[in-house]
């Protein structure tokens, strides 16, 4: 059984939720695997190990879990991005396309420092609306976005192809064809 296989096995797969004609990729199951959730979040910072990595970015709210697991593991800060309203402090704000329409989404200005060096991280990348918000985002306060990770990347919906477009590396660790 090969790695991407054992890791798309504990991925639970929910048809017709948040609706009809969507298959919802569910990582809770593979969190839950505490051999699943180790070995994902190694394969996720492999290419950067020993790399100087400065921050590492989770978009809410899987990304958070994700992206503090990458954190630790490549010794680097975490920084949560967020909806918008969430955070106490003074925040920077980008606004981002969805799929059915425009949301925004904010992290703290003082997060991360000119030039440092980020990982961006979620669960999840499929139209690329989100993951494309955040690196603006991140880039606007003057970030080097070194990579962004996904476990799951929808290549049909060209997300991941996105990211690469704006220069960023893209990582992955399986793909699901279709929605």
């Amino acid at each position: 059984m090969t790695f991407e296989h054992d890791l798309k096995a504990t991925v639970r797969t929910i048809p017709d939720y948040p609706k009809p004609g969507i298959l919802f990729r569910d990582i809770t199951t593979l969190l839950g695997e505490p051999r699943a959730f180790r070995r994902a979040v190694d394969q996720l910072v492999d290419p950067w190990a020993g790399s100087k990595i400065d921050k590492v970015a989770g978009i809410e709210a899987r990304g958070f879990i994700l992206g503090g697991a990458v954190a630790h593991q490549v010794s680097a800060g975490f920084v949560p991005i967020r909806k918008k309203g969430k955070l106490p402090h003074t925040t920077v704000r980008i606004a981002y396309s969805l799929e059915y329409g425009i949301d925004e989404m904010e992290m703290h200005a003082d997060a991360i420092k000119p030039g440092e060096r980020v990982i961006l991280v979620d669960d999840l990348i499929a139209t690329g609306g989100t993951a494309e918000g955040a690196v603006k985002l991140l880039r606007q306060i003057g970030a080097d976005v070194v990579a962004a990770c996904f476990i799951i990347d929808l290549p049909d919906l060209g997300g991941a192809a996105k990211l690469r477009a704006m220069d960023v590396p893209v990582r992955t660790l399986m793909a699901f064809e279709g929605h």
